[in-house]
């Protein structure tokens, strides 16, 4: 079987069906296709969404896949002191939902069928060829071998990217800059406040944090992310140590595990070239200083649908045209990107005394007059040290 198609979208996760959504609003003739059998499993998020975000991308927000309102996040720092910031004392500039990620992926993609996308799932790219106007991609859909003929293709499939590779793309992640992740979605977890998500910090996580994000009154996706370089031990080795003595998951029980890598390294220089470009995690898409990476996801699958739809009507689909792409992404994300990076090299030195007496000193602050100039001091007088160490990265 042949399929001939304007744009082809590789992965229909968030990115992936935003692009695609772009697409064929602009009238482009534009194809998802995704090697699951069902669009949004398994899960590989914590599930967590700021308002702001669905409003950026013009999502309406559905009771279907809305699972909690976040109203507030709790630090705890390593001694359990929480630095605890919602409406009752902080000045929230947004707030979220958790999601119900397997229907929410879903959602989008329908949406993107509503604007006029085609979708094939069980359906693996294996190999790209280049021709005259674009590529010929050989797959495989439902056990059937197929050929689809696109003259761009939109790379939205994950962390272990291999399409922008096989364009000639330098489009692989450094192991060092790869987080190694694990979460259990569990029930029976106990939480004093069922709206608040929180946020473990320190060793007890080397080189991340642990998160707790409720779904419901006693269900919540427990896990945490790791860098090597930091442990010897598994991701799965500090996620159990975490369980067996947190009091909140201490007699909770898991009902899914979800592991994967989180590329936090920031954007991939090589995200385009000629009939190609790459979004979502598979381009680095992913804020190095939180590991989310739903947001920014989506945003360069809109950019790359809104370019890929100029490219088509101009009949010009060379990197010329469309390294408007890379500079609408460098603008919008990757200049915050380098100074996240930076933080996140920064807050990798500090020890625990340093992170409990940072969190010590924001407790006894008027939350509302903390500025960055103020959070400096904080951290210098909590830890002289660090005066050395943000000047090398500042």
């Amino acid at each position: 079987m042949e399929v001939k198609t304007d744009v082809l979208v590789i992965g229909a996760g968030p990115a992936g069906s935003i692009a695609a959504r772009e697409a064929s609003k602009n009238g482009v003739k534009t194809l998802i296709i995704d090697k699951k059998s069902e669009i949004g499993t398994p899960k590989r998020c914590a599930e967590g969404i700021l308002k702001s975000t669905l409003d950026e991308l013009e999502i309406k927000p559905d009771k279907r896949w809305i699972t909690k309102e976040i109203t507030g996040i709790e630090i705890v720092a390593p001694n359990n002191k929480k630095l605890i910031l919602d409406q009752n004392n902080f000045e929230l500039p947004d707030t979220g939902y958790i999601l119900e990620r397997k229907v929410f992926d879903k959602h989008l993609v329908m949406d993107a069928i509503r604007y006029g996308s085609k979708v094939m799932v069980k359906t693996k790219a294996n190999q790209i060829e280049r021709i005259d106007d674009g590529f010929l991609v050989y797959a495989n859909n439902l056990g059937k071998e197929i050929k689809i003929f696109t003259k761009i293709i939109i790379a939205a499939d994950g962390p272990e990217s291999k399409i922008g590779r096989k364009a000639g793309l330098k489009s692989n992640t450094m192991l060092d800059n790869m987080a190694s992740c694990i979460q259990y979605e569990m029930v029976n977890v106990e939480m004093d406040e069922s709206e608040h998500v929180k946020i473990h910090i320190g060793t007890i996580c080397p080189g991340g944090y642990i998160w707790i994000f409720p779904k419901g009154d006693d269900i919540a996706n427990v896990g945490l992310g790791v860098l090597k370089s930091h442990t010897d031990k598994t991701a799965k080795y500090h996620l159990d140590s975490f369980v067996q003595t947190n009091r909140y998951v201490s007699n909770a029980q898991c009902i899914e595990m979800n592991v994967g890598g989180d590329p936090i390294g920031g954007l991939l220089d090589d995200r385009y070239a000629d009939n190609i470009m790459i979004i979502g995690d598979a381009a680095g898409f992913v804020d190095p200083l939180t590991g989310d990476g739903i947001r920014t996801a989506m945003l360069s699958g809109k950019y790359a649908g809104i370019v890929a739809s100029k490219s088509i009507k101009m009949k010009d689909y060379s990197k010329n045209i469309l390294k408007e792409y890379y500079d609408l992404t460098e603008e919008k994300i990757g200049k915050s990107f380098n100074k996240f990076n930076k933080i996140k090299e920064f807050l990798l030195t500090l020890d625990d005394q340093s992170l409990n007496n940072i969190i010590e000193e924001i407790l006894k602050t008027d939350f509302n007059r903390i500025n960055l100039t103020t959070l400096f001091k904080i951290i210098i007088k909590s830890s002289p040290k660090s005066i050395f160490k943000l000047g090398k990265l500042f």
